[in-house]
């Protein structure tokens, strides 16, 4: 998701730094200390235009700390290669991880901005040689090179997205092994409108459950939230933003879809407490 910039009537996200990190989470800032629980993920952890994100409603299920380390734009490369992604696990009392989806990471085709994952940078040369003929300067995030590749070039794109797919297990495996604690991977199902359904495939992008699968000894437990037809329907409904960013509002999760994963995670949650 590329949604950065706040404009006329938006939300004030208190954006903040912990440590030492150069990344920009969802404030306000939370003293990193007793027994809190960290929240990671990208966009839809984040919350963007939700004044209440499924961090801060979870911590209101459990009456303790939820500090929201959710990244804009996001990628598994984003927290992978966090210097403080350690500290704060074996500080925390548990820590909750969001699975993204396996299009924004850097690998042997394609490479992302290290902090904002969804931007494509550059295709290597065996991407080139592999979709010949396709003008990768037209292309500035991942999302919309790989559906223009989907649909130019199918046979091929399947060979991109196993590649894909098998980095986002390797890469997601690291990631656990760099958390300390209990961990609770929280595989949230399509949120969008049924008309907005992205040709790609469900988010997150890519990730199946045979996939999901291969993680499960790695990982505490593994939450999947499928959000019901009312709250996908919802829209933009209760949400924050300006007349311009209407459009990307109406890609991201809504209150009520905020509302049902808190209240999934929170029994969960509580058994590890």
């Amino acid at each position: 998701m590329a949604f950065e910039y706040p404009g006329d009537g938006a939300l004030d996200y208190f954006p903040c730094r912990y440590g030492k990190s150069k990344l920009l989470f969802r404030g306000p800032r939370r003293a990193l200390e007793g027994e809190f629980i960290a929240a990671m993920g990208g966009t839809e952890t984040y919350g963007k235009f939700v004044a209440e994100p499924w961090p801060a409603l979870l911590e209101a299920h459990l009456g303790r700390p939820v500090v929201n380390f959710g990244v804009l734009n996001a990628g598994i490369d984003v927290f992978l290669q966090e210097p403080q992604l350690a500290t704060t696990s074996k500080a925390a009392k548990l820590t909750v991880i969001q699975l993204l989806g396996a299009q924004n990471m850097s690998n042997r085709f394609y490479a992302v901005h290290p902090r904002r994952n969804d931007r494509f940078l550059r295709a290597s040369n065996q991407m080139r040689v592999m979709f010949r003929g396709i003008d990768f300067t037209e292309f500035n995030f991942t999302r919309h090179m790989l559906g223009a590749l989907k649909e130019r070039a199918p046979e091929r794109f399947e060979a991109l997205a196993l590649e894909l797919q098998t980095s986002w297990v390797q890469r997601m495996k690291a990631l656990l092994a760099k958390v300390e604690g209990v961990k609770i991977l929280l595989w949230m199902g399509d949120y969008h409108m049924p008309d907005l359904t992205d040709p790609l495939g469900p988010e997150p992008l890519l990730v199946s459950e045979a996939m999901v699968d291969e993680l499960r000894p790695h990982a505490s437990e593994v939450l999947r939230v499928e959000p019901t037809l009312m709250a996908r329907c919802a829209g933009t409904a209760g949400m924050q933003f300006s007349a311009l960013e209407e459009p990307a509002a109406a890609m991201v999760p809504g209150p009520m879809v905020h509302r049902e994963i808190a209240d999934a995670l929170a029994p969960v949650v509580k058994r590890y407490l």
